[in-house]
């Protein structure tokens, strides 16, 4: 059995992340903003804490005693500012997880800041969406903290091949690809099996992983 942190558990991809490691029997501690709207964790098995990925001194106290690290904490809309959270986030747990005894990170990113089948990386193609090419740009820059400054983690930074099928169940299996691929699609449910096989038999060290 393996203990597992995961930030940002009160979304659906870390939801998700939390049920499939408590299916597996491991042990798990889930970060939320407000643990009193994520009760269902509990029910779950897991011990939720409320904590701020984006404060050092929270990231260490909540990941020691922990095997690894799931980072799927992120915000948009609704008046945040993604250009400080995700800089903010990424420095909290390249200085935060070390100092706690925890060298495995598995973050969740974007395959949009991969190249597409004709070279061009997604997020600069023509007619990509303004507002979420701002959204997509602050997550780079979050990779690029830990990319550059995460020489203490052994990270993983795993993405959907094309996008999420927000309705789908869980079949059990994903496939790892090469490219992104726009019309692919994964349940959260099955992206999760991707974050814990990353977790705790890890296949993949300091790269973009793309999944479907």
């Amino acid at each position: 059995m393996s203990k597992i942190v995961v930030f940002g558990a009160g979304g659906r991809a870390g939801r998700q992340a939390v049920a499939e490691a408590r299916r597996r029997g491991h042990a798990v501690t889930a970060v939320v903003r407000d643990p009193g709207r994520h009760q269902g964790l509990a029910a779950g098995g897991a011990r939720v804490e409320a904590g701020d990925v984006t404060d050092v001194a929270t990231v260490t106290a909540l990941a020691a005693g922990h095997d690894a690290a799931i980072h799927a904490a992120a915000v948009y809309g609704d008046g945040s500012d993604p250009d400080a959270f995700f800089p903010g986030a990424a420095r909290s747990l390249v200085t935060g997880l070390p100092r706690a005894g925890v060298r495995r990170l598995v973050a969740i990113g974007l395959s949009a800041l991969l190249p597409g089948a004709d070279g061009t990386r997604v997020v600069d193609a023509p007619g990509f969406p303004a507002g979420f090419r701002a959204f997509c740009l602050a997550h780079e820059a979050g990779f690029t903290v830990v990319r550059d400054e995460g020489d203490a983690l052994d990270w993983v930074y795993v993405s959907p091949a094309g996008d999420f099928d927000h309705e789908g169940g869980r079949t059990g299996g994903y496939e790892v690809r090469t490219r992104t691929d726009p019309a692919a699609r994964i349940s959260y449910a099955d992206f999760a099996l991707s974050l814990l096989d990353e977790a705790v038999t890890p296949r993949h060290h300091r790269e973009h992983l793309i999944v479907t």
